[in-house]
């Protein structure tokens, strides 16, 4: 960041899986929350070698814990809302990003996000992507977005599909490397980069 270097814009997911059907057996957690942990990373790579110069502050963050009960999420949200400076002003959080439904959409979570936010990511899928909009609710704080509401910081997520409950395989074995659809991945990188650049700010 440059000439709004304090005000810091948050792109995130979290790096934990969990295997709910056998709590010691393996997890591998490619759609959650890999799925938006390369994403996240793909975006810092491009946005690192484009040299673009934006006025406030991107921080990537990756989050452990998630899994138990937003706990990494909660720990980092308090501690920045409890700092005068630097300030967050939003965070956009990627989790489950690589397995669309039918046809393919993003979902836009209504609940425990900000309106103003989520309206705004609407606008940035439109630019950046050929994918429509569906909003849902998840009915409960389904994601480390609700971390940062909960502290009154402005957050959105963009889901893989318009369906919550969709890909079946999240939380047990067969959540693997090989049902990721990475063509679909790449577009919530776009959503990631217009989030970053629209928020920030480009500095001329």
């Amino acid at each position: 960041g440059e000439s709004l270097a304090e005000e810091i814009v948050v792109i995130s997911a979290h790096q934990d899986s969990i295997n709910q059907m056998d709590h010691s057996g393996i997890a591998p957690g490619a759609d959650d929350d890999g799925s938006g942990t390369v994403a996240i990373l793909e975006t810092l790579r491009v946005l690192t070698e484009s040299n673009i110069r934006l006025k406030r502050t991107v921080e990537f963050h990756w989050y452990a814990g998630e899994e138990g009960g937003l706990l990494g999420s909660a720990d980092i949200a308090q501690y920045y809302a409890m700092r005068e400076k630097p300030t967050v002003v939003a965070d956009l959080h990627l989790d489950m990003v690589g397995f669309p439904a039918s046809p393919p959409a993003v979902g836009i979570v209504t609940d425990y996000t900000d309106k103003a936010t989520s309206e705004l990511l609407r606008k940035i899928v439109g630019a950046y992507t050929d994918l429509a909009t569906v909003d849902f609710t998840c009915g409960y704080a389904c994601s480390d977005h609700a971390s940062w509401h909960e502290f009154g910081i402005r957050s959105a997520i963009p889901f893989e599909s318009q369906h919550l409950d969709y890909n079946a395989n999240i939380h047990t074995p067969a959540d693997a490397y090989e049902t990721v659809d990475f063509d679909h991945l790449l577009k919530y990188v776009n959503i990631a980069l217009g989030f970053a650049i629209e928020v920030a700010g480009i500095e001329y």
